[in-house]
């Protein structure tokens, strides 16, 4: 993967622009540094020419003081450099993870059902991570070894072109052979990354569904895969070792070359009389520094190939783009919302969304429709019950109207406006969802509550709360709404985690509220509980119940009756149950629970 110069530049601009005081520190800092150690090898030589021409020991104390004053402060330039640069790396990386978090929040559900969440998490940390060092020393770096490299040169020619000439072919050689290894070796970190991805995507999968994974016996399945999983890593891991090898081989090479040479041409001159042991030695010293700093560009390099994969992959991320475009509408008007669909239809068109196609009624190639020109319409502050067995559209329905999927063909408007000039964030405001399917964070219960919303206060929580009649449950909590709940709902009972559910709805205030079979998992004394509480949620607001049992749908105004995608039946909730030839008055006959089961 090869990538353009602007991206490097892009990044380094967009992220180190904001701290381009600690970056300006860095250059002071590196500059500093750069001189101290050119100057040493300086001193040493004064040191070693004056204490051979018999100075006096008070000359050469001073030189050995000079000479210690120089390194102190070289290492304190270092200690301050990296305190820095860590600085540096960590606000820049974490920026970037933002961004990139915020940028994967934001696209369609096609690409949340394409990657693993362990997948996600992956490229967002460890691929950033990669470019800890990009971020905080490399540009530096590399300008910094580049001037001492030069620097080293000018004072070798000005030793003499037959010190010069040779030491610059040795680093200009040098040079290539590194930047040559950096371009073969970027693809094979490229595809680590990759698998690395994969396989963390592949343990999220499995440690999610341990429970399903043990009472159905399919540990050997889970071992197998993650066998493969090792199998596949192994020569991946093999090959990027062995090029980040081949270049420190090559490296040690280089410097072994450069030792060579330093001390054939400075002990051939010594020899002849045309050096003394001090330039000598200074000559050994900067062949040292030289090959160091080429040491240093050749771990820069290797930096850059982790940073370039990294990089690539992160780039992909963000070049991404929602298939859901922002509408440029103004706010929805205020107060209970119309919802109204005009000849919708809808297919799960990508293979990545043939599991949920199937969940629904499609068939498993994705091509087939989950709705069929659907057109019905609720008017504001009223009720909708949508019955239909289970796969005739009715969850897709709900996902329509949040806007996590846009129809394939025809329109849904929400407030006598077209959903798709709304934007999502408002859209997210006014209507809500309850499902069955209760996600919890491992935080507070104020954050669990609130979903972090610090404008939510502890009292609408708490009243909240009473309402739904789980007072006595928060008096029992240690900590009250500062007591942490487990993400996996531990302690928890399926009844109160639903209710906390429905607390939400109440703490978000929408205008539209859908609940998606959202008491099918109570027991009756906790619906009872549910239905007083939905009483007070659909007051004065438009909802959508999608249910199971009689006695949530009793409260709808109107009824839709779904199947295999179709509406067969729409219409006055209490005309349709006095109709003795409707399909409503049927389920009421028969038992609705069995009858759509």
């Amino acid at each position: 993967m090869k990538i353009p110069l602007h991206r490097y530049w892009k990044l380094l601009h967009t992220y180190l622009r904001p701290l381009w005081r600690q970056m300006l520190v860095l250059a002071l800092l590196l500059a500093l540094k750069i001189a101290s150690r050119l100057i040493n090898p300086q001193i040493v030589r004064g040191f070693l020419d004056q204490a051979m021409a018999g100075a006096p020991t008070a000359s050469l104390l001073r030189y050995g003081a000079f000479f210690l004053a120089i390194a102190a402060l070289t290492q304190i330039l270092t200690i301050v450099n990296v305190t820095v640069g860590e600085r540096v790396a960590w606000t820049a990386t974490n920026a970037l993870r933002l961004d990139l978090l915020r940028h994967c929040l934001g696209l369609d559900m096609v690409f949340h059902k394409a990657h693993r969440p362990g997948e996600l998490t992956e490229r967002i940390d460890t691929d950033v991570d990669a470019l800890s060092n990009f971020f905080s020393s490399f540009v530096i770096s590399i300008i910094g070894n580049g001037i001492l490299a030069g620097g080293i040169l000018i004072l070798f020619f000005r030793q003499g072109w037959r010190y010069g000439v040779p030491f610059t072919l040795y680093a200009v050689i040098g040079m290539l052979v590194l930047v040559r290894l950096a371009d073969l070796a970027t693809p094979f970190w490229t595809r680590l990354h990759e698998i690395q991805a994969q396989f963390y995507g592949f343990l999220e999968e499995q440690f999610s569904g341990t429970e399903d994974i043990r009472a159905n016996g399919a540990q050997g399945y889970v071992m197998r895969s993650l066998y493969k999983y090792f199998q596949q890593w192994l020569p991946i891991n093999r090959n990027a070792s062995l090029a980040g090898y081949a270049g420190w081989m090559t490296n040690a090479a280089l410097v072994a070359a450069g030792e060579m040479l330093a001390y054939a041409l400075s002990g051939y001159y010594f020899f002849r009389g045309e050096l003394t042991i001090g330039e000598a030695y200074m000559i050994g010293s900067y062949m040292g520094l030289l090959f160091g700093q080429i040491a240093d560009i050749r771990w820069q390099v290797n930096d850059l190939q982790h940073a370039e994969a990294g990089i690539g992959r992160i780039q992909q991320l963000f070049d991404l783009r929602s298939r859901l475009v922002d509408g440029t509408g103004g706010p929805l008007p205020a107060g209970a919302l119309s919802v109204a669909f005009h000849d919708v239809s809808f297919a799960y068109d990508d293979r990545v969304e043939a599991p949920l196609a199937a969940a629904d009624g499609a068939a498993p190639n994705g091509n087939d429709r989950v709705l069929h020109a659907l057109t019905f319409d609720v008017a504001p502050g009223r009720v909708l019950g949508l019955l239909g067995r289970t796969g005739s559209g009715k969850t897709t329905l709900a996902r329509l109207l949040l806007r996590l999927y846009d129809p394939t063909e025809g329109q849904i408007r929400l407030g006598d406006r077209a959903l798709t000039d709304t934007t999502v964030q408002d859209l997210r405001d006014r209507v809500t969802l309850v499902t069955q399917e209760v996600q919890l964070f491992q935080a507070s219960v104020r954050d669990n509550l609130a979903l972090f919303n610090p404008a939510v206060s502890d009292a609408a929580i708490e009243r909240t709360l009473l309402q739904l009649g789980l007072g006595e449950w928060l008096r029992a909590l240690p900590g009250g709404l500062d007591t942490e709940l487990a993400s996996d709902g531990g302690g928890l009972s399926a009844g109160q985690a639903q209710l906390l559910a429905f607390a939400r709805a109440f703490l978000a205030n929408p205008d539209v509220v859908i609940l998606d079979e959202a008491s099918s998992r109570l027991d009756p004394a906790t619906e009872q509980l549910i239905e007083r509480a939905v009483d007070l949620l659909l007051a004065d607001r438009t909802g959508i119940i999608i249910a199971h049992r009689l006695p949530t749908v009793q409260r709808a105004d109107k009824i839709l009756i779904l199947e295999d995608g179709r509406s067969i039946e729409f219409g006055d909730r209490a005309r349709l149950a006095a109709d003795p030839g409707s399909h409503f008055h049927h389920l009421l006959q028969t038992g609705m629970q069995d009858v759509l089961a």
